[in-house]
This record gives structure tokens, sequence and C-alpha cells, in this order.
């Protein structure tokens, strides 16, 4: 018999189990069966839950909700940085044409400290 990783469950189903272990409907053992995967999955999942809520009552679940935020943020700022990043190449394309924008080009061969007429 071949023992591969267990199917990823989603979250919603690992929490409806753990809610039914702690609340006494089921032990970790019938859990896991009904899942499919270890007892000590079914641990882990209840120890990850209860120290999610041991942060979000410490104060540190907000962390996420302001990454988010600042990410979004910065999303917004990255769009108006590359529209006006566009704005100018249009720009100096436009007037980049004309010659009294563009920097005198040197002709023929200039050499380092000699003068030319």
């Amino acid at each position: 018999m071949h023992v591969g990783r267990p199917p990823v469950l989603p979250v919603d189903k690992k929490l409806g189990l753990v809610v039914r272990v702690m609340s006494g409907e089921l032990t970790a053992a019938e859990a896991a069966r009904e899942a499919g995967v270890s007892e000590q999955s079914v641990s882990n999942w209840r120890r990850q839950f209860i120290e999610g809520g041991r942060n979000g009552l410490a104060g540190e679940g907000g962390r996420d909700t302001e990454e988010a935020s600042r990410m979004a943020e910065l999303a917004k700022e990255n769009a108006l940085l590359k529209t006006t990043i566009g704005e100018l190449y249009l720009e100096l394309r436009k007037y980049g044409r004309s010659a009294a924008v563009r920097p005198p080009q040197p002709r023929g061969r200039v050499r380092p400290g000699r003068l030319v007429n």
C-alpha cells in the first residue's frame, strides 16, 4: 500500500472538522477518517486554529488587513506611475523629433583634448 500526501482540503472543510472536534461532536481520529488524513493533521489544524484565535485577541490579527490595504495602495500608485510614464513617453516622442530638443551630435571623429574648427 502506497501512502502518499493526503489531498488538500478547503479551509472551510478543515474549519468545520476542527469545530466539531472542539465541540466534542467528533474525536480527532473520527475527523481524520472522515477527511482521509492523519490524526496528526487534524491535531495540527486544531492547534493552528487556536493560535490564530489567540493572535487575533492579542491584536495581531489586523496585520493581514493592514498589509492588504498597503498592497492596494501600492498597486494604485504603481498604476498612476505607469500612466505618467506612458504620457511622458508620448510627449518625448512627439517633441523628440525636433532638432531643438536633441543634443548636438558630434560630426566626424573627435579626439579628446584637440580643438575642432
